[in-house]
């Protein structure tokens, strides 16, 4: 089992409240300051999968405040996966997105791969994709807020905040608030089955 794992069973359509949230998020910071003391932390970074990873990330980076000392926490970026999706074929790169900030030299550092939920594994192999094409890390970890099971690639989370059942047909929605831990949220419910587009005679 991944560090900080709490189990969660839960049917779709229902929502998991903040409480379980703010502990899972806790759990996940006390478990990377717990494998990477602060003497170590000047060649950590935590690198949040966009979009919703980032949000997990940017929560992390507060949490972690109270395990380092000023000046020896570690830093916090951006991936962006946009040109390594496999699907990109089937859903075109969008306008607006958040592209990529490392603000560290990754090659030499310990890179943890941050996102708020793991699926099929897909999403990580693209961040490992465009990760290395910046530099060759020391070690690479993830850290997962919600696992939801449902794997197609060989990818497991060091970190996982949640362990969520949920079925191939239902979605998966975490809201972290930008002001009030208070009101952090995960639903899940049924997902809406996709538009077919017509064809052209």
């Amino acid at each position: 089992m991944s560090a900080g794992t709490n189990q969660a069973t839960v049917p779709a359509p229902n929502r998991i409240p903040a409480a379980h949230l703010t502990r899972a998020l806790d759990q996940l910071a006390s478990s990377i300051a717990a494998r990477h003391p602060a003497g170590a932390a000047q060649t950590l970074v935590l690198l949040g999968i966009a979009n919703g990873g980032v949000h997990v990330a940017t929560r992390l980076q507060l949490l972690l405040r109270k395990h380092y000392p000023e000046g020896a926490r570690p830093r916090t970026g951006i991936i962006d996966i946009s040109f390594h999706r496999d699907d990109i074929g089937r859903q075109p790169i969008p306008k607006e997105f958040t592209p990529t900030l490392i603000p560290i030299d990754v090659t030499g550092a310990t890179v943890i791969l941050v996102d708020d939920v793991l699926q099929s594994g897909r999403t990580v192999k693209a961040a490992l994709d465009e990760l290395f094409d910046h530099g060759r890390p020391a070690k690479v970890e993830l850290a997962i807020l919600v696992d939801r099971g449902g794997r197609t690639l060989p990818v497991a989370a060091d970190y996982t905040g949640l362990v969520v059942k949920a079925g191939a047909d239902e979605k998966i929605t975490v809201v972290l608030h930008a002001t009030d831990p208070r009101h952090d949220a995960i639903t899940i419910a049924a997902a809406k089955p996709l538009k077919s587009k017509a064809v052209k005679s």
